[in-house]
């Protein structure tokens, strides 16, 4: 889940290029104001204000998969509350939250929501259904990831070279966050995940392991195999595996 201070300097960055993009267009139109009728400006004006306003996150967070300028600065991205890559009607609803809550009652709102929410939610996410979080992936050198005790000599057996970087980047980022997300979304996302890991991975994993299991035991087995290879090349011992004291240990 992305801090406050993240999110609030991505929303300033857009409204600074939202009122910087009004005050050209204004100054552009301003230039034809002696041969264009007033009424015709005026609603112009209007017209392009609503487009800035709401056209500007809607069109941005739906064509880059939950981004805006001010998010993709800070490395931020709005997903569902499920996980999943956020929809033009969420993008629209933030949209027209967004009017309202930044432009209207300058951010009040958003201010008081998400300091009451425990996902830091402002309004337009509690009626969209989403969530902002950090897009950058944590360093695998911090926290790492532990192996289920019972899944350890399963593990051994994976052929793993057909894993993609960016689906084990996607298990690493969702067991970083698993604290941050709620009952619901832990199981709905973690499912989605280990479904994605198991189309490139084998053998398949034994009944009963719940996804999150699955994914450490997947990733503590990469990493464990990428230290060994490490340690070869240098003529050391690789390092030995952290402490675990629960079968199915939480990430």
């Amino acid at each position: 889940m992305a801090q406050m201070p993240s999110r609030a300097l991505a929303i300033i960055i857009d409204l600074v290029v939202q009122f910087g993009v009004m005050v050209g267009a204004y100054a552009l139109l301003g230039a034809f104001a002696p041969v264009t009728d007033a009424a015709m400006f005026g609603t112009v004006m209007v017209i392009l204000v609503v487009l800035v306003m709401l056209g500007y996150p809607v069109v941005f967070e739906s064509l880059s998969r939950g981004r805006s300028l001010g998010k993709l600065a800070l490395g931020l991205r709005v997903v569902a509350d499920d996980g999943s890559p956020e929809r033009f009607r969420q993008a629209l609803f933030r949209g027209v939250a967004g009017v309202v809550e930044f432009w209207v009652l300058f951010g009040a709102p958003a201010l008081i929501a998400s300091l009451v929410s425990q996902r830091g939610k402002r309004v337009g996410d509690v009626f969209a259904g989403t969530i902002v979080i950090s897009d950058r992936a944590p360093r695998d050198s911090s926290t790492p990831v532990v192996m289920p005790p019972l899944l350890a000599g399963w593990a051994a057996t994976l052929e793993l070279s057909q894993l993609p970087a960016e689906v084990a980047r996607a298990a690493r980022q969702y067991l970083s966050r698993w604290h941050d997300l709620s009952p619901m979304v832990q199981h709905e996302m973690g499912v989605r995940i280990a479904n994605q890991v198991a189309g490139y991975v084998s053998p398949a994993a034994p009944a009963g392991v719940p996804p999150h299991a699955y994914l450490s035991a997947v990733l503590a087995e990469r990493r464990r195999r990428e230290e060994a290879r490490f340690a070869q090349q240098l003529g050391t011992a690789p390092p030995p595996p952290p402490p675990h004291t629960q079968p199915f240990p939480y990430p």
